[in-house]
């Protein structure tokens, strides 16, 4: 449920692949929003949820299919303006009376071209300046016949309804995503969705940390709190959120597990002890998370392992604070979303987030994650509202697993050490040509594979490594960044000729999807 006092925009979530897409699009409009699976919002939910205005997001299923995904008939009766995307228009017409017909021919996916009908309505304004708006399509079915009360006023060579609208109850359906990048004029309907149902954007990173704080407050009381604090962007920010909130009552546990950067440990223990003299228990736990890991190749088992230690090293200095009562994480939104299937019920988990689902009951520790409802670019806007400094808040992610999940197949000291060293020039190169501030992640990954090599007339038999950076604004989707062939030569160069145990380096130009940004 919402822990906040601003407006609310409910997304319902079908199950499709840019439904979070639908949240930074409102989020950068500074409209308050929370995306949910389809089954979990009940009626209940809807009364105490209250939703200002709400979105049915699209998804793969067909409304003729057996246990189609489908809202409450409730939430056509709240009284708020409701926009249907794609399977949501489809959803709102086949539930108030129109018609769905099953695709024969008239599939449309990726780009086409809207035109205006005759008549205008608001939600529109901004649009067909030039005739036509470009638009991204992703549809089987299509809507045949409009609901009762319904109009059209925009069609596609395969969508006879691509834009409807009941305009006296505020009910919309465009058969298109607006959403995604490939419609290029779509940010625009959201800015008059939110203006039509009355939101004020005035969910502002001020705000969010006035609130967040008086939250910690009342959760906390006069407990003490202990922070696993990883130096990265998202623990960072919690920790100083947090210490604003309560102080000394916090104590940050930085847990050196093996799996770091070169020169991690240094930086992290001097800035927050000392710059913000914060009380911080450096916990060196090498030795425990490595040999737990000696052996293992399968990378959920990997993480599994490692978010199991990292919960026995919290229970153990728990117990040094003297009596700590909650534990303070650095979790996601995105966290979130790609760790609970959309359905409610069981599904392909992409990958296991280790800061993410509940503590076991053995600790007796309580969480507390006052950026769970934050996409990474706004923890960023949080950071600079809190004052950290730039060289943290502008850092590249840094996975909680480390150095573990870039190391595919058996880890051992050996390639941690070439990987540490290979990543430290990949990072240097990018900072000397100035490209660090365009990049979102860059790093190297070492892969389970020795190749051939010759060098200074001799043979070697080195491991090859893969460098991988991308561009992104939240981390859900992401795109391979173009460097020029002369900087990949030169940093080829430069790894081959100052690792040793490297003789061969390759780029990952994959993007997400169909990868992910980490290797495993």
């Amino acid at each position: 449920m919402p822990q906040t006092s601003h407006d609310r925009l409910l997304i319902i979530d079908f199950g499709s692949q840019v439904t979070q897409l639908i949240a930074r699009r409102l989020r950068e409009l500074n409209v308050y929003c929370e995306i949910h699976p389809f089954q979990t919002v009940t009626p209940e939910f809807l009364k105490v949820f209250a939703p200002r205005a709400v979105i049915f997001s699209g998804g793969p299923a067909s409304v003729f299919a057996d246990g189609a995904p489908m809202p409450p008939p409730e939430v056509f009766g709240l009284g708020v303006p409701i926009l249907g995307i794609c399977y949501g228009q489809q959803v709102m017409m086949q539930m108030l009376g129109g018609h769905v017909e099953r695709g024969h021919g008239t599939a449309e996916f990726g780009r086409a071209y809207v035109t205006p009908t005759s008549q205008r309505i608001d939600l529109l304004e901004g649009w067909f300046a030039e005739t036509r708006e470009q638009v991204w399509m992703s549809h089987g079915d299509h809507v045949s016949r409009i609901a009762p009360g319904f109009e059209v006023f925009g069609i596609s060579p395969n969508a006879p309804c691509a834009i409807v609208a009941d305009d006296s109850r505020r009910f919309y359906g465009l058969q298109f995503h607006p959403e995604v990048h490939h419609t290029p004029n779509g940010a625009r309907i959201y800015e008059n969705f939110v203006r039509l149902a009355g939101f004020k954007g005035d969910w502002t990173m001020e705000a969010y940390r006035a609130e967040a704080i008086a939250r910690i407050r009342a959760q906390v009381g006069d407990a003490k709190v202990i922070c696993g604090l990883s130096g990265g962007v998202d623990s960072s920010v919690a920790a100083v959120l947090i210490h604003e909130a309560i102080g000394d009552q916090l104590t940050c546990v930085f847990v050196d597990h093996g799996l770091l950067r070169e020169g991690e440990a240094e930086q992290v223990v001097t800035m927050f002890r000392d710059h913000y003299n914060m009380p911080l228990i450096h916990a060196n736990e090498q030795e425990l998370f490595l040999g737990a890991l000696d052996g293992v190749s399968d990378p959920e088992t990997k993480r599994k392992i490692i978010g199991g230690l990292f919960i026995d090293v919290f229970q153990k200095h728990a117990g040094e604070v003297g009596g700590a009562a909650f534990l303070a994480q650095g979790t996601l939104y995105p966290d979130v979303i790609e760790s609970v299937s959309f359905s409610g019920g069981p599904s392909v988990t992409i990958k296991s987030h280790h800061n993410v689902g509940g503590l076991p009951e053995k600790m007796g520790l309580k969480l507390v994650e006052p950026l769970r409802e934050l996409f990474k670019d706004e923890v960023r806007a949080l950071g600079h509202e809190l004052g950290l400094p730039e060289a943290f808040i502008g850092r590249h992610p840094f996975p909680g697993p480390g150095l573990a999940i870039r190391c595919p197949g058996e880890i051992t000291r050996e390639k941690l050490a070439i990987l540490r060293r290979a990543d430290a020039v990949f990072i240097d190169q990018i900072r000397r040509h100035g490209l660090y501030d365009e990049i979102w992640q860059a790093f190297v990954a070492i892969l389970p594979v020795r190749t051939v090599g010759v060098m200074g007339d001799g043979r070697t038999y080195d491991f090859a490594c893969a460098l991988r950076a991308v561009t992104s604004v939240d981390g859900m989707t992401a795109d391979y960044y173009p460097f020029s062939h002369d900087f990949l030569g030169e940093t080829a160069t430069r790894i081959i000729n100052e690792v040793p145990g490297i003789n061969r380096v390759t780029y990952d130009i994959t993007s997400k999807p169909p990868g992910t940004i980490e290797w495993e």
